[in-house]
């Protein structure tokens, strides 16, 4: 599998709404930089990921314009919209931000997620 599909891998992970998906592409040291908050353990990352899909209901979360910024044998970085969609106490949401991703090989060769940066779109 190579970068590019282990993005395709992660988003298809989020959209499952099982963290145990989503934590088989992320690297074990993976830190994630979300607008109101860092998360530096998996544990974090899980419970930052639940609460979002206890707060959006049904979400369904995709990456558009995905463009990547630099990539070796060792890592790739991308940059991407996300949108989102949903529901929230019952009504229907949806919005888009900005986001950077850091994938890196592991010895074993596969890739995996270590760094997510999540932004709201500017006004």
């Amino acid at each position: 599998m190579g970068y590019q599909q282990a993005l395709e891998q992660y988003i298809a992970a989020t959209n499952t709404h099982d963290f145990s998906n989503v934590e088989k592409v992320l690297h074990p040291q993976a830190v994630y930089w979300f607008s109101d908050k860092t998360c530096t353990s998996m544990n974090e990352i899980r419970r930052y990921f639940e609460n979002a899909w206890d707060v959006i209901r049904e979400e369904v979360y995709a990456a558009t314009d995905v463009q990547w910024i630099s990539v070796d044998q060792q890592s790739a970085t991308c940059l991407y919209t996300y949108r989102y969609e949903g529901y929230s106490n019952g009504k229907f949401v949806s919005g888009s931000g900005r986001a950077t991703n850091v994938f890196v090989k592991t010895a074993s060769g596969e890739w995996k997620l270590i760094h997510e940066h999540l932004s709201g779109n500017p006004e």
